[in-house]
């Protein structure tokens, strides 16, 4: 008498090849779901027609004479701005881009001090490739600048012209 086919060796081995490669695919579908990288913008047309826009305000930036520089400490960063033509010291929004990591994104809105010094604590230690970018709260200007953090250099920001 002979065995059933499920009794027998080769039919099982043949069935977990594909069982096996299919568990492995879930899993890094799963794995891949959960860690993904945001390199593309899901707006870039919108992102795309605002870059003029943004040369423009970094070209008024350069008309007014205006240069920043940042430093960051783990959570702490001070920014040195020197505001060239402005009658006063603006508040200003500064905003950390990571360049993968969308969710680390952060803005602050800030004030100077007499001497031109603004101080904010970031969310959370700031490590890792960033894109700075300083402007008063109505955008008429804009500084720009990327760096990679930890860095105990000061960071400087430009206009149209970097220099």
């Amino acid at each position: 008498m002979r065995k059933p086919w499920y009794k027998h060796f080769w039919p099982w081995f043949v069935f977990s090849i594909p069982a096996i490669s299919i568990i492995y695919s879930l899993t890094a579908v799963y794995i891949f779901s959960q860690n993904q990288v945001d390199l593309v913008a899901e707006d870039y047309y919108k992102k795309g027609k605002a870059i003029n826009l943004d040369l423009s305000r970094l070209r008024v930036a350069d008309a007014l004479k205006l240069k920043a520089s940042v430093q960051v400490a783990e959570t702490d960063v001070v920014v040195n701005f020197t505001k060239g033509e402005l009658k006063s010291y603006p508040n200003l929004r500064v905003t950390f881009t990571h360049r993968t990591l969308a969710n680390k994104d952060f803005t602050q809105m800030v004030s100077a001090d007499m001497k031109g010094t603004y101080r904010f604590n970031a969310p959370e230690a700031l490590q890792g490739p960033w894109f700075v970018e300083l402007e008063p709260f109505d955008g008429d200007w804009m500084l720009q600048g990327r760096v990679t953090l930890p860095s105990s250099d000061p960071i400087s920001l430009y206009g149209q012209d970097k220099g």
